[in-house]
């Protein structure tokens, strides 16, 4: 098994752990902020990419110009995306009731931690793709039997087109070398010396865990500017 949603999902949780294990409250805090940084990079890439295009920052863009689709190893797991649009406008409500990350964080035994990453995960993406966009999440599936996603005034229809384009998606090595260096930079901006043996010993479980090679991947990604689109 390679780089897929799960695995992603780990190096979250692993982050989660270490932080609130060190330092408490300010490291939940820390942890959520990287979250945030880590999220809003993804929604600047996808923004630049649709003014590059030519098109309008709207929450249909925003759709079409999503990074990821599932992978074939959470396929055949079982575990891949479900969801159900409740609404349609004005307001676009979506409750999702299955979901890989919420299985890894579950896996794990860290609900909470599960809770708190989808707490602030997509409505920090659609930031940074467009603030002016409002995305309310209400619950998620770590506490509830769902979780709740509303975009106000989303302007859509059973009839919008919201396929991803092919040029938008990115590999799971990437995003998870995406979410590890956004953590990592984050860790160490907040508590310095001590933040690099938060990394230290996240790399550590990830070699433990997924093999050396997969750590080595996560390494090779040091100088990448994540905060644009390349190409």
């Amino acid at each position: 098994m390679g780089f897929n949603e799960k695995v992603h999902a780990y190096i979250a949780a692993k982050f989660y752990v270490h932080l609130t294990e060190a330092f408490g409250e300010q490291g939940k805090k820390a942890f959520i902020h990287g979250t945030q940084y880590h999220a809003e990079q993804r929604g600047r890439r996808m923004a630049q990419l649709a003014i590059r295009n030519g098109e309008e920052l709207t929450y249909e863009t925003y759709c079409r110009y999503g990074e990821w689709v599932s992978t074939a190893d959470i396929e055949e797991m079982g575990i891949s995306n479900q969801s159900e649009v409740i609404t349609w406008g004005p307001d676009f409500e979506t409750h999702i009731t299955r979901c890989p990350w919420h299985a890894q964080f579950k896996e794990m035994g860290l609900v909470e931690a599960g809770h708190v990453y989808c707490e602030h995960l997509d409505n920090s993406i659609c930031r940074g793709f467009n603030p002016y966009l409002t995305f309310d999440v209400l619950q998620t599936l770590h506490r509830s039997d769902c979780c709740v996603h509303i975009i106000r005034d989303a302007g859509l229809t059973p009839e919008s087109d919201r396929a991803k384009r092919p040029e938008g998606l990115r590999s799971f090595e990437y995003h998870c070398a995406n979410s590890f260096w956004s953590y990592s930079e984050v860790t160490v901006a907040i508590f310095r010396a001590a933040g690099q043996q938060i990394i230290a010993k996240v790399l550590a479980d990830l070699a433990e865990d997924y093999g050396e090679e997969m750590a080595d991947t996560l390494m090779s990604y040091k100088d990448v500017n994540f905060n644009v689109v390349a190409g």
